[in-house]
């Protein structure tokens, strides 16, 4: 969830399906070669933890400069090429959504924040259209919120750098 931690650990691919193959089948006892107690809720804490991550990032961007919210500057941002990844929120209208284009390149769109969510980090109660300017920020953003896309839906996404869904892998 972290990225790589210092020590020895296990980990399993950001994926609903994998999480919930490893808790059910008790793949962290058998990687650990010992057993280990899980929390009632361990997919739902984790998915909770990456929300918390990603609206960091992005409340991070904000103060910063590298961030905006509404319609009117995310358009201006991307009309001047400045956006780097444009957000959506997951339950806005489609229509609206529909009138500004995405920026292109992977990772530049993602729609895995509620108008609420992305609203924390805007200091509002909810923000349906924001962007990310390029930058360190947005490229953190970028790795949290693939891990939050992931764990949000059951679909496999395997970029071949991800372990198998539903294995464990031991490390050190």
């Amino acid at each position: 969830m972290a990225g790589k931690l210092p020590g020895r650990g296990m980990y399993v691919a950001a994926d609903r399906a994998a999480l919930d193959t490893a808790v059910k089948k008790r793949l962290f006892s058998k990687g650990a070669k010992r057993q280990v107690s899980l929390p009632d809720g361990l997919i739902d804490d984790v998915e909770q933890a990456l929300v918390r991550r990603v609206l960091d990032r992005i409340s991070m961007a904000r103060k910063a400069g590298d961030a905006v919210a509404g319609f009117e500057r995310v358009k201006e941002w991307l009309d001047r090429d400045r956006a780097a990844i444009l957000l959506q929120a997951s339950d806005g209208s489609e229509r609206g959504k529909s009138k500004l284009y995405r920026p292109g390149g992977r990772g530049s769109f993602f729609d895995i924040l509620t108008a609420q969510e992305l609203g924390l980090s805007f200091g509002r109660e909810r923000v349906i259209h924001a962007a990310l300017a390029a930058g360190r920020l947005a490229d953190l953003f970028r790795d949290d919120a693939v891990r939050l896309s992931g764990v949000r839906t059951s679909e496999t996404q395997d970029d071949g750098n991800d372990p198998v869904p539903g294995k464990v892998k031991k490390t050190r």
